[in-house]
């Protein structure tokens, strides 16, 4: 099915229309929408190549073939055009199904515990995927270990409001979610200040991290604040392939530089205690498309074939966590420049960028193992962790799936 998908894709992207529909039409006859998970995972990428399609050139004849798969979709799934916005305990239980964000709340909370060790005051800046999902187990995890409320420290919460709609998508406001937060703390006896930026990845979250700025020179570091910066599942939307221009705030680190690599550098800047950075391990960067679509096919097999482990066929939550795959493919595949976000980097690449911006690693230790071994003891018998040098990483059948990485400055 694989080598079908490329030759459409050449075909698509030569302006053979005629070739292109013959593959098509194939493809839908042998990749149900309701199929197996390689099925319907080739049935993703089916859609995401006509959308392409119907945006270029001759091909734009395939439209209607595509609005009539795209309907024989939606009738064997029974789901609406949009994705799925969830509400807050949704979104939790959602998360809580796989080990594919657990792994990185759990890995990175025993590591930010350790690090904040001795210090009255830890503010958390936290640029993740998962709408502060994590937040809860990190407090519950504070609490427990500072038991008396006289000891335990002050929480600051600092958070990235994309203005970007990319799922999980929740339906309530960073305010709201905020003060359900701040309750949250107060009923395991610790005290939480919590703050929103809105911020977009377009540019490097330029000014989420000038605001930081901002407020780290108002309350200086001390021997009592730690500042932690918790990056999860977030940082592979930056444009990894843009310099800065010379009149962007962040000019003054490196005007030849990308914006990932000047992100890292003005984190760096932030003198923090700790950095936590949780990504998917794969490389979806090239400017090639087929290159592009064998990486992704290659790696987005993974949630399709966990996905018969813990969901039934037809339930509720199958069908968001398909729908935000079925996103992610056709970002990947279907569009270009600021549009396609999903651009993941393997986890070598991101190592390199935390060297180049004057970080060092920092070995999980053996609390962190054993929690996230438990947690994994939770699910199916397919998901592993392994220790490549100082990270921990996630693995399905023994493929990576995700990485944990700790930093510190150099």
């Amino acid at each position: 099915m694989e080598q079908l998908l490329v030759h459409c894709a050449n075909a698509i992207e030569s302006n053979d229309a005629t070739l292109a529909q013959q593959i098509l039409w194939v493809l839908n006859n042998i990749a149900p929408p309701d199929g197996d998970s390689n099925q319907r995972l080739t049935c993703a990428f089916l859609r995401a190549l006509i959308a392409r399609a119907a945006k270029s050139g001759t091909c734009k004849m395939l439209a209607a073939m595509g609005a009539a798969i795209n309907a024989q979709y939606y009738s064997c799934n029974h789901l609406a055009v949009d994705n799925h916005k969830f509400s807050v305990i949704e979104l939790a239980s959602y998360v809580d199904l796989t080990p594919w964000h657990r792994f990185g709340f759990a890995a990175a909370n025993a590591a930010v515990l350790e690090a904040v060790e001795g210090y009255s005051v830890i503010h958390i800046v936290d640029l993740s995927l998962t709408h502060c999902m994590q937040i809860p187990t990190l407090i519950d995890a504070i609490s427990n270990r500072f038991e008396s409320p006289p000891l335990s420290p002050r929480l600051k919460l600092t958070v990235a409001g994309a203005v970007e709609d990319i799922p999980p998508m929740l339906d309530l406001s960073y305010e709201e979610l905020g003060s359900k937060l701040v309750n949250f703390a107060r009923s395991r006896n610790i005290s939480l200040d919590f703050t929103v930026i809105p911020s977009s990845h377009a540019d490097g979250f330029n000014s989420f991290i000038e605001q930081i700025r901002m407020q780290h020179l108002v309350y200086p570091e001390t021997s009592g604040e730690a500042l932690v910066i918790n990056c999860h599942m977030m940082l592979h939307h930056i444009p990894e392939d843009q310099t800065i221009s010379s009149n962007n705030p962040y000019s003054f680190l490196d005007s030849a530089s990308d914006l990932r690599s000047l992100f890292l550098k003005s984190l760096r800047s932030l003198d923090p205690t700790i950095v936590i950075l949780v990504d998917e391990d794969a490389d979806l960067t090239s400017n090639n498309l087929v290159s592009r679509l064998k990486s992704a096919f290659n790696y987005l097999w993974i949630p399709y074939d966990t996905v018969d482990t813990f969901l039934p066929r037809g339930s509720k939550q199958r069908q968001w966590y398909e729908a935000d795959i079925c996103w992610k493919i056709e970002n990947v595949i279907a569009h270009e420049g600021l549009q396609r976000v999903e651009r993941l980097e393997p986890k070598s690449r991101w190592v390199q960028r935390m060297r180049n911006a004057n970080f060092r690693g920092l070995n999980f230790g053996e609390e962190a193992v054993t929690e996230v071994k438990t947690m994994l003891d939770e699910h199916a018998a397919g998901w592993g962790l392994k220790k490549e040098e100082d990270d921990l990483v996630l693995t399905w059948k023994g493929h990576n799936a995700v990485f944990a990485s700790a930093w510190l400055p150099a």
